[in-house]
């Protein structure tokens, strides 16, 4: 046996994702909880993170998420700016998900405040199931677009769901 590091064990610095910008123009002021979330899933992001566009020589990429007209855009440039492509997903298929997800969210939220240990554990268990589901339609969605590991799908799918909060 070998000592020498997997590729599981050091990402491709190329691949990968080194800033974020969500468009939030017309945002709706958010909770404290949710702004916590966002802050989170972009802290997260950024420290660890598996990013490829199908096609592309490498990164690291500058990521700017956007909802435009119920598309979901991927504004993908390099790091000095310049445009390296978008994808662009409609959220219909993603809209089901959302609701359900936003809703458990308030309910565990609330469950925080006053309920027992043991219902706050089963609201976050179905959080999380929703949050996978979320995750996987997305990993599915940018198939042959855009190669990404599950957390890194996770983060982005809980970004979404932040913009989607747009009035």
């Amino acid at each position: 046996m070998t000592d020498e590091p997997t590729s599981e064990q050091t990402p491709d610095p190329t691949k990968r994702i080194a800033s974020i910008v969500l468009d939030e123009a017309s945002v709706v002021r958010r909770t404290p909880e949710i702004e916590h979330e966002r802050k989170v899933a972009i802290f997260d992001l950024l420290e660890d993170n598996t990013f490829a566009p199908v096609g592309s020589e490498g990164g690291p990429y500058n990521l700017h998420l956007a909802i435009e007209e119920n598309r979901l855009v991927f504004d993908i440039r390099d790091e000095a700016e310049e445009p390296h492509g978008k994808v662009i997903l409609s959220l219909s298929p993603f809209r089901k998900i959302i609701k359900d997800y936003f809703l458990i969210c308030e309910s565990y939220y609330e469950a925080i405040r006053s309920a027992s240990p043991s219902k706050i554990e089963s609201i976050d268990m179905g959080r999380r199931g929703l949050h996978n589901e979320g995750a996987e339609l997305l990993t599915a969605r940018l198939d042959g677009k855009i190669t990404i590991d599950h957390d890194t799908s996770r983060r982005l799918f809980t970004l979404i769901c932040v913009l989607h909060m747009k009035g």
